[in-house]
């Protein structure tokens, strides 16, 4: 890698992006997220496996010819050397890809910002946890809920124990798309989640639940210790789970249950929280993002609304527009970004972000991977305790 790049610590982020041609949708909204605050210029792409997809994706977007790529290790390799190479890059691939490309982009020096889950397998997942420590560089896992500003506040209101000691969680995300067998219909977003070689042991649960177990853990703190899983997979045909029902263990002696489910006619993106302790409860809908309920034990529920009474700087601190106009999935994709960019700024002068920069990390993308690999198992043992590796 050369050494003679010397970015200040202002100025946008110079951006690549592994995957995100025509027709993927999470390249997409990637892309949205990454340019909301002028924080990132996409400046270079390996858009597609297809070269002419990728040459075409790439006018799409107006990226020069010289910096469309055909394979993200060409991209990697030429990018490395250039004076105003990228500093990171985005990585919206199927699970497969994403251990391959952030490998190779984290050993030639560029920050990596990855879609989840962290990786298809869990030898890959481990394997990456000790590339990105060896790198130096950052990796930044985008569980974009964690981004939501009440989602920072309930955060911060169970960490000042306003609800107490956690004993219960329940979280859920149901969704209906996948009711019928639409991969053999055409659908491109269906057809490599339903693939075992591409999207790993896991389906529904590593496509959402791991959405639904990353926001309970990143609200509560607290550790999932063992699982009693049922995967089923209900459209006949189809090669992975596409309802999930966990019993949950946490540390600290909490219990709780976590749904997710691409077969519940009627819902759309239906992900949910309750968190209950001994001095009260909170709950939070990402259908309606901009509400937090709170009930303080022996008290009247009380609603808290982004920058309404009772929300504080956890939440201020990600909050874009004024109260009332509702901000939701890309605003909150859009902090996840932001707070990248507040950690890449600080690392291109040497410093650390401050403890106010919260992102999902390659080690939360491995207890990802630990849940999913847990309740496999589970659910193959007849859904028995299995305990999380730690």
């Amino acid at each position: 890698m050369s050494t003679d790049q010397s970015p200040s610590d202002t100025g946008p982020i110079r951006l690549g992006m592994v995957g995100g041609g025509q027709g993927a949708f999470i390249g997409a909204v990637h892309r949205i997220a990454a340019r909301l605050d002028g924080d990132f210029q996409l400046v270079a792409g390996a858009l597609s496996s297809d070269p002419e997809r990728a040459r075409l994706s790439a006018l799409d977007l107006g990226l020069s010819p010289e910096r469309a790529y055909t394979s993200y290790e060409g991209m990697a390799r030429v990018e490395s050397r250039l004076k105003d190479g990228i500093e990171a890059v985005a990585i919206v691939t199927p699970n497969h890809m994403h251990f391959p490309a952030a490998k190779t982009f984290l050993e030639a020096g560029i920050h990596v910002i990855c879609d989840k889950p962290l990786t298809a397998t869990m030898d890959n997942a481990v394997a990456l946890v000790d590339v990105a420590k060896a790198s130096g560089k950052l990796f930044i896992l985008t569980h974009n809920y964690t981004g939501y500003p009440m989602v920072r506040q309930a955060r911060a209101m169970v960490a000042e124990g306003l609800i107490g000691r956690v004993r219960v969680i329940q979280a859920e995300y149901a969704q209906g798309w996948l009711a019928t067998k639409v991969e053999d219909e055409g659908s491109k977003q269906a057809a490599w989640r339903v693939d075992p070689a591409k999207s790993g042991a896991g389906g529904c649960i590593g496509d959402i639940g791991t959405h639904a177990y990353n926001l309970a853990a990143f609200v509560t703190g607290l550790e999932l210790e063992a699982v009693a899983a049922d995967l089923t997979t209900f459209v006949e045909g189809r090669r992975l789970d596409d309802n999930v029902a966990i019993l949950t263990r946490w540390s600290d002696g909490a219990r709780g249950m976590l749904w997710a489910s691409q077969v519940a006619v009627g819902n759309e993106n239906a992900l949910s929280l309750r968190v209950y302790g001994d001095k009260g409860g909170l709950e939070w809908r990402q259908e309606d993002p901009n509400q937090l309920w709170y009930t303080p034990l022996g008290a009247e529920k009380r609603l808290i609304t982004r920058g309404g009474a009772g929300a504080g700087p956890a939440a201020a601190r990600v909050t874009r527009t004024p109260f009332g106009h509702p901000e939701g999935y890309l605003e909150g994709f859009a902090n996840i970004y932001q707070e990248a960019a507040r950690a890449i700024r600080a690392a291109r002068t040497g410093a650390a972000p401050g403890e106010e920069v919260i992102y999902p990390t390659v080690e939360d993308g491995l207890k990802g991977m630990r849940f999913i690999d847990a309740s496999v198992r589970s659910s193959a043992a007849g859904g028995a305790w299995t305990a999380v590796e730690r």
